[in-house]
């Protein structure tokens, strides 16, 4: 096939983090271990991106241990990991060259955060001349601060402030700009009716 499911930054460093609780979406590990079956039955390649700040003491230091894949989910044999210290996850890394060698030319991304490393990374994609099918609500991200919010909110206070960019109104921009620009946008469910009927 010349597909590649790329799932980028579904990691331990965002549970880790303290913003967990405000995650649009705690539970997507189960979508993403859905789109995980799509692509192993479809044949098509999986490759893992993970975020890491060396040096930095935070929860993306792999030197804390929290830079590894979300312990709900299953990374198989064979399936690449790579680590990126930038959002997108292509200009740190040589996931282009690996998809080069492998000849694909279509991606559907997904992943943590919506509109950061997910988008960042379907963006350049599409720059690149990639396919990029964006599923949606298989991404998650929290809640952005106004930037004259002090910082250090906790999540209540965060919530609370008007001002506050909620998670769904940040995916459904994310939505918005990417469609027909940068990415197909699809759900999950539609992926899975798609694989039914090629199945």
């Amino acid at each position: 096939m010349n597909r590649a499911l790329i799932v980028i930054d579904v990691q331990e460093s965002f549970r880790a983090g303290g913003q967990w609780e405000t995650l649009s979406d705690p539970k997507i590990t189960d979508r993403v271990d859905r789109l995980l079956r799509i692509a192993r039955r479809a044949g098509d390649l999986v490759v893992w991106v993970l975020h890491s700040e060396p040096g930095s003491g935070g929860v993306f230091d792999p030197a804390l241990g929290h830079v590894r894949v979300l312990d709900e989910l299953r990374r198989e044999e064979g399936e690449p990991l790579i680590h990126k210290t930038a959002h997108n996850a292509f200009t740190t890394t040589n996931l282009q060259q690996l998809l080069t060698e492998r000849g694909i030319r279509e991606l559907t991304v997904c992943g943590i955060r919506t509109e950061q490393c997910v988008e960042t990374t379907a963006r350049l994609a599409s720059d690149l001349g990639y396919g990029v099918t964006f599923v949606i609500d298989a991404t998650a991200t929290n809640p952005i601060p106004h930037r004259d919010a002090p910082a250090g909110l906790t999540a209540t206070e965060l919530l609370a402030d008007p001002r506050t960019l909620s998670a769904q109104e940040i995916i459904r921009r994310t939505e918005y700009a990417l469609a027909g620009r940068f990415a197909t946008i699809a759900t999950l469910a539609e992926l899975e009716a798609a694989a039914d009927t090629e199945a």
